[in-house]
């Protein structure tokens, strides 16, 4: 698990700040966390994103900074968590308090299907995503079109992180940094549309 990684454009060789772009571009998850605390304004389901987006902060960063196999599998789990309790919560706002507890498991199901396809947590989300905005668009509610957008902004997002070994040779810093950026507007929006349903 202590293994080096050098999954990335930007690192070259082992060490510490090796990746100073993908690390310095997470402070946009550090952003989003505080904007959502703030919106949440007390509110224990809003401050819980919150949180748990600070954690994607800090594995991601801590990945990027030592890439390490265990630090690398901290950081998809501090993705995951946000994942899974998300959709328990888009559940519980938009749908059904009964049923939020079957977002969790059925997520994870559908994860680890995309996985076996090759497309792994990322892919699993963009469709979760889209799955959002067509449920919503069906039951005529306006929140649709956030994710709509957000699902439009991920999907760049994971385009940029694919695209990233491929452009080592025209752009050496690579495109994962754009990933992180992006990934920080993704979960600010979501955040926000459960947060305050009635903004929406």
């Amino acid at each position: 698990m202590t293994d080096y990684v050098d999954g990335y454009c930007e690192r070259v060789a082992p060490g510490l700040w090796g990746e100073p772009l993908n690390d310095l571009s997470n402070l946009a998850f550090l952003f989003a966390a505080v904007l959502v605390w703030r919106l949440a304004k007390g509110e224990r389901t809003g401050r819980l994103l919150a949180v748990l987006i600070g954690l994607v902060f800090v594995a991601s960063s801590v990945f990027h900074l030592i890439a390490t196999r265990w630090a690398g599998a901290a950081d998809s789990g501090a993705i995951l968590a946000f994942v899974l309790v998300y959709a328990v919560v888009f559940v519980r706002t938009y749908w059904s308090r009964r049923w939020a507890w079957v977002a969790a498991p059925a997520f994870l199901a559908l994860t680890v299907v995309t996985a076996l396809l090759g497309g792994g947590l990322y892919l699993s989300a963009l469709i979760g995503l889209g799955a959002f905005a067509v449920v919503l668009a069906f039951q005529r509610d306006s929140a649709w079109t956030h994710f709509a957008v957000a699902g439009a902004v991920f999907a760049l997002s994971l385009s940029l992180r694919m695209l990233d070994r491929d452009v080592c040779a025209y752009v050496p810093v690579g495109t994962h940094f754009l990933w992180h950026l992006l990934n920080g507007v993704v979960l600010y929006l979501v955040s926000r549309t459960v947060i305050r349903p009635q903004w929406t």
